[in-house]
């Protein structure tokens, strides 16, 4: 089960750092302005604010690396880091759109369940 947790943990990381990229290196970018239905003129407004989200999305994934890092010692690492993502996650979907339910706080829960069921 510890597995299986770990593989989710990882899958959210890079998650992270894609979202990253998009919003630290490709904001302004057909791709970026692609995935967060921007204007090239919102993109060039929204830069900096983007680049900062990115930043953040950076901090979650470095977390979650850590505690995949630490094994089985890093579980409350993972377990806060995947809180951190949930909440992100549902805040996002209130405010932002629904989507980010699915993409980010859903993946984040099933983090959160098995790494619960592993140290059982």
């Amino acid at each position: 089960m510890f597995l299986a947790a770990s593989v989710v943990v990882a899958l959210v990381a890079l998650l992270h750092i894609a979202i990253l990229v998009l919003e630290m290196f490709l904001w302004e970018r057909p791709a970026g302005r692609k995935v967060f239905r921007q204007t090239p003129e919102s993109a060039r407004a929204t830069r900096v604010l983007a680049a900062n989200q990115g930043l953040y999305n950076g901090f979650l994934a470095a977390g979650l690396l850590w505690g995949l890092w630490l094994g089985t010692e890093g579980v409350p690492v993972m377990l806060f880091f995947l809180g951190c993502v949930a909440v992100a996650g549902a805040y996002g979907a209130a405010t932002v759109g629904r989507k980010i339910l699915f993409v980010q706080t859903l993946p984040a829960a099933v983090g959160i369940a098995l790494l619960l069921l592993a140290t059982r």
